[in-house]
């Protein structure tokens, strides 16, 4: 038995020891290397695909946003999410003033997208008037309201001036955005939609104004704004840098609020805290939240938030006449 008994000893120098550890660490750190640079590449590849074919776009709200951000030289710009989308009738400013006119608000967009787009158009031109639709509640505090300006993020590489405003939606926006995919990652069905015409008649819109042709039918809600609860004041902030920014610019600037169509409690704080800014900066703030003549009229109402083309007439040119009378003054204190 003990002569059929092998026994082998091995012993490994500290060299040996120490090659064998470094030819795995070279093993790993190769590995760990050509992953990265798959995962570069790809992330190149996809993002610039994404990039170029959103772009391309020729309708939807992501090419209104784009003609807004990087084409229009309009006189005459309106600011603001639906209700400006939806109230402000481009044809109806330019046929009275005289002066081209588009609307560049974005549904459910909050101060900060305005913000943004102002910065990206006085980086190219001049606007002579802006209006900017306010709404109750602009001011409260909601999370959901930085999220929304991942619409901005395709526009963040080739547009420098509105970058602070993204890097609104968090702390690690910056590194975020080292990735080419990222600012796509959430826009892929409409980019393909809109590439393939799917959504070319679906919104049909003038200048950017999309009118809502139907009738209030109720029931009247009630809102109770006296429990707004806490201002934001990053978003008070912003809304001063617009006020600032058109001031500086030497443009007209104009802040609306259009009516509702609800049984309200109390005044919003949000738009209290609106005018006190605007007095100011001595910038006219025309509050029509509560205004009888259009709260006592629910057959210019789409519904409690949006006038139908009919009171959407009546009111564009109610604003185009302070308009016309603020602008008749000004040039007679010249």
């Amino acid at each position: 038995m003990a002569d059929n008994l092998y026994i082998f000893n091995f012993s490994y120098s500290e060299e040996s020891i120490m090659t064998i550890k470094n030819n795995s660490f070279r093993l790993f750190f190769l590995k760990f290397t050509a992953f990265f640079i798959i995962v570069f590449i790809t992330d190149f590849i996809i993002g610039n695909s994404l990039k170029k074919f959103y772009f391309k776009q020729n309708s939807g709200f992501d090419y209104l946003t784009t003609y807004a951000i990087e084409k229009t030289k309009a006189d005459f710009l309106i600011f603001g999410s639906s209700r400006a989308v939806n109230i402000f009738n481009c044809d109806i400013f330019e046929e009275q003033t005289k002066l081209s006119c588009y609307n560049v608000g974005r549904y459910g967009e909050p101060i900060f997208y305005h913000y943004g787009v102002l910065k990206a158009v006085l980086k190219r031109y001049t606007p002579k008037i802006i209006i900017l639709s306010f709404d109750a509640g602009n001011f409260s505090k909601n999370t959901d309201d930085y999220d929304k300006l991942s619409v901005l993020l395709p526009y963040y590489q080739n547009h420098p001036e509105i970058r602070p405003v993204v890097e609104l939606k968090s702390p690690y926006e910056k590194l975020k955005l080292l990735s080419k995919i990222y600012s796509y990652n959430s826009l892929l069905l409409p980019i393909v939609a809109n590439n393939i015409g799917f959504n070319e008649n679906k919104y049909f819109n003038i200048n950017g104004f999309i009118p809502i042709d139907k009738f209030f039918s109720g029931p009247l809600q009630t809102f109770d704004y006296s429990k707004e609860g806490e201002l934001d004041s990053v978003k008070i902030n912003t809304y001063k840098h617009f006020i600032q920014d058109c001031i500086k610019s030497n443009i007209q600037l104009y802040i609306v609020c259009p009516p509702y169509m609800i049984n309200q409690i109390g005044i919003p704080p949000s738009i209290i805290a609106a005018k006190k800014i605007a007095q100011q900066y001595n910038i006219d703030f025309f509050d029509y939240s509560k205004d009888e003549f259009y709260t006592t009229k629910p057959q210019l109402f789409a519904d409690y938030r949006h006038l139908n083309p009919q009171g959407v007439k009546i009111f564009s040119n109610a604003i185009i006449e302070k308009i016309n009378y603020k602008t008749q003054f000004l040039k007679a204190n010249k």
